[in-house]
């Protein structure tokens, strides 16, 4: 199995595709979006952390630049129903962290923004992969709190943002504006905080 490859970027092969030469050998690799505008330009040099996907048919790589990213495409294909393609297009939308928050706070929203996920895909993508992405370093960066707990608050926030008419766009850019208030004030005053927030908008 091939865990990494190192070596030169010989050419794009269309927006999700990238040839990687290394010692004279090139490797087709299937990159996310973001990696795809990280890898840089054609000659230089790459790094992708792989994983190798092998089918009856076929043994296809997939690489991303950040080792995060790979493990995180490896827990989404574990969960029910998702293969290669959804995965890639889960981590070209939502960064691992960006999926981890998502999780956290039961945000069906966030989920259902990739092209692909509907409603029952993703409230059974928030059960599933609850279980599955244990990934420690990819917790909410507040200090004095766990991520939990954060998550926790949001969730409770968002659902009574929600009740008051907010979209889910407008209730995600409040929350993110607030930062790391979530970490030390009441759900109640979180609540007025996104609201102080929504209004100055």
């Amino acid at each position: 199995m091939i865990g990494s490859l190192r070596g030169n970027l010989a050419a794009r092969l269309g927006e999700s595709e990238v040839l990687v030469e290394v010692g004279g050998v090139g490797y087709r690799v299937t990159v996310s979006t973001p990696t795809a505008a990280q890898v840089g330009a054609n000659g230089s040099e790459i790094r992708l952390y792989v994983h190798t996907h092998v089918r009856e048919d076929a043994i296809v790589l997939y690489g991303f630049c950040h080792d995060d990213e790979r493990r995180c495409f490896e827990v989404l294909l574990g969960a029910h129903g998702v293969g290669p393609a959804l995965a890639l297009a889960i981590l070209s939308h939502l960064s691992p962290a960006a999926l981890t928050t998502a999780l956290l706070e039961e945000d069906a929203d966030a989920l259902c923004a990739v092209p692909g996920v509907g409603r029952k895909t993703a409230a059974r993508l928030l059960i599933d992969l609850k279980s599955r992405l244990e990934l420690p370093d990819l917790s909410l960066p507040v200090a004095g709190a766990s991520a939990s707990s954060v998550g926790v608050a949001r969730a409770e926030v968002r659902a009574a943002l929600a009740d008051l008419g907010y979209g889910p766009d407008e209730i995600r850019s409040a929350l993110d504006r607030m930062g790391p208030e979530l970490a030390h004030e009441r759900v109640e005053d979180v609540l007025r905080g996104a609201l102080r927030e929504l209004a100055s908008r």
